[in-house]
């Protein structure tokens, strides 16, 4: 049996984060209080902490590492799920307009860990990564 993390992560805004998380992502809340929020995400504990950061003035420029011709945001965090439920992801976002730091593409093709990957912001500026593999027994092929 896979054991569920659970990652705590800031936010500016607990109703933007309930939008977002719970409505665009479809995370069921669970519990809260005025400083935080719960959240399952495919069965995983993620927790918005309010910590009133706001941005003010330039914003610097995210870290990131190449991987596959791409700027990956660093750090970032999301779900490896099913190659249908990755689609459907990645059609819902799009249908909401959401900006891709990196849009749906396939990397590595013909290699192993070959995989559906995409990456994008949420209104708190947290970056995110959900993937999906068509083998999912190549999640941590190295030949």
């Amino acid at each position: 049996m896979a054991h569920p993390f659970h990652l705590a992560f800031p936010v500016h805004d607990l109703a933007q984060a309930r939008a977002f998380y719970g409505g665009l992502l479809g995370c069921p809340e669970g519990r809260s209080s005025d400083q935080w929020v719960d959240f399952n995400l495919y069965g995983h504990q993620i927790v918005a902490h309010l910590t009133g950061a706001q941005r003010t003035g330039e914003t610097p420029v995210p870290p990131s590492n190449p991987v596959d011709g791409h700027d990956v945001p660093v750090p970032h965090f999301g779900v490896v799920l099913p190659m249908d439920d990755w689609r459907a992801l990645a059609q819902r976002l799009g249908d909401a307009n959401v900006e891709f730091v990196i849009e749906p593409y396939v990397r590595f093709e013909g290699q192993p860990g070959e995989q559906a990957t995409m990456f994008f912001r949420d209104p708190s500026g947290n970056a995110l990564e959900f993937k999906a593999f068509a083998d999912s027994s190549t999640l941590f092929a190295t030949k």
